[in-house]
């Protein structure tokens, strides 16, 4: 196996590592078993890599910041409170560590509606 084979195989596995401890870090926080997020730089440390080589690898093997696809799980997840209960939205927020204005304006950056606007479409 050449060098490239290697460096890519490790790439791979560097970015399914991420996306697994993504999934399974926002049910903890979810669940109460984390009290917040992690920074970036936590998670690689987590993942025995630099925080630079996290960066770089997502980056090359999925075209975005590994920033992005955080801040879109948690979207995800808060799409999915939103639909399947009847939290109030700053229960929500409160639930995924964010300060409910902050919640809003971060959810609506990245959906392009306010939380009860999203909710009322999907119901």
């Amino acid at each position: 196996m050449n060098a490239a084979n290697t460096s890519m195989k490790q790439s791979e596995k560097i970015t399914q590592s991420y996306f697994a401890f993504l999934d399974k870090h926002i049910a903890e926080v979810i669940s109460g078993e984390a009290p917040q997020f992690l920074e970036l730089n936590q998670i690689a440390s987590a993942l025995f890599v630099s925080h630079a080589h996290l960066t770089a690898t997502i980056q090359q093997t999925m075209g975005h910041h590994p920033c992005h696809f955080y801040d879109q799980k948690i979207v995800d997840a808060a799409r999915k409170m939103l639909a399947e209960t009847d939290k109030p939205v700053a229960e929500i927020a409160n639930v995924l560590t964010y300060d409910p204005s902050n919640f809003s304006k971060f959810f609506k950056k990245m959906t392009g509606q306010t939380p009860g606007q999203y909710r009322s479409s999907v119901r």
